[in-house]
């Protein structure tokens, strides 16, 4: 079993957690989220922890093992002009077309952009942030001849080289 997969998950201050015929409800400041768990594995709720057992070591347990907290996705936009606003709860960006790109953020979803060319989508479920970074992302992908785009943090875009004169 793994180091990690044994330590219980403390709960912080102001998040509950309940357990009831394998649907785990949590509920915390950010809002609630409810997931139903496998039941190849066993979940204990005590002393504001949650603990993760599995009867044995096979590898369908083992899959089914292990919880998160909050999760984060980082886009940069890199193109001249290219930059990205915060409208109340909406996510406003300008890259490269006649309109700007408007995105409403969803539920469990929360938009940041600490600086113009840089945007943070925060969330409790990791399928839900990283599905709205995915369309965020496919406004205007990276192109391989100038790297112009929305990239996530630290991708990197493998540049081709462009047409050569006749010679």
């Amino acid at each position: 079993m793994s180091r990690i997969g044994k330590l219980p998950v403390a709960l912080p201050q102001g998040v509950t957690a309940t357990l009831s015929e394998y649907v785990l409800t949590v509920k915390g400041p950010k809002g609630t989220l409810t997931k139903e768990m496998s039941k190849l594995v066993n979940i204990a709720i005590e002393n504001d922890a949650i603990t993760v057992t599995r009867p044995n070591d096979e590898k369908a347990q083992r899959s089914h093992h292990g919880l998160t907290t909050g999760f984060v996705k980082n886009l940069e936009l890199v193109g001249v002009g290219y930059k990205a606003g915060k409208q109340g709860t909406k996510l406003v960006l300008n890259v490269g077309y006649s309109h700007p790109v408007e995105f409403d953020a969803p539920e469990g979803i929360e938009f940041d952009v600490p600086a113009p060319t840089q945007i943070s989508v925060k969330g409790m479920s990791k399928e839900a942030v990283g599905q709205m970074a995915a369309v965020i992302r496919d406004v205007r992908r990276p192109e391989p001849y100038k790297g112009k785009g929305i990239r996530y943090a630290g991708e990197v875009v493998r540049r081709k080289e462009g047409k050569t004169g006749k010679k």
